[in-house]
């Protein structure tokens, strides 16, 4: 191998497109720009949205509602766990966020998203929980087994 015979790898380097080179080139005459108008002269072009002049679709429709913060900057969103799957740990234990991630109920690393429980039958331990939102029923059965609650802030 020498350098003077190096050569691009075939099919690697690709001819520019010469037009307006006569009608026999295949890109004569109008040279791949269509007919007349706006977007066969130099420089034409139209905005995304542009009808000619027609009022646009985007203008012609009727702005209603709304995207609400809370839906957008995820405020009062949890991941949840419902109450028969704490049935994993032993009766008298301290259920906190920390505890939920360990046995892979709750999962993901996002900061800022708490932990509800749901109500759901099946509980049958005593638990002490710390969570950041419980449903009403959830509270109820385990209070009802002697346990505690105790909403906490993240």
């Amino acid at each position: 191998m020498e350098l003077s015979k190096l050569k691009p790898a075939p099919g690697s380097r690709k001819y520019r497109r010469r037009v307006g080179r006569g009608e026999g080139s295949g890109a004569g005459k109008t040279s791949g720009r269509g007919g007349k108008g706006q977007t066969a002269r130099s420089g034409g072009s139209i905005r995304p949205g542009f009808e000619g002049g027609q009022m646009p679709l985007y203008r012609r429709l009727p702005k209603i509602g709304f995207t609400s913060h809370v839906s957008v900057t995820g405020k009062n969103h949890y991941h949840t766990v419902k109450l028969g799957s704490l049935e994993k740990f032993s009766a008298g234990s301290t259920v906190d966020i920390a505890a939920l991630k360990k046995e892979g109920l709750v999962k993901g690393t996002n900061f800022g998203i708490g932990v509800k429980v749901l109500a759901s039958a099946g509980l049958t331990k005593k638990l002490n929980l710390k969570v950041q939102a419980i449903s009403a029923g959830a509270k109820a059965a385990v209070e009802k087994l002697g346990g505690s609650v105790e909403i906490v802030s993240l």
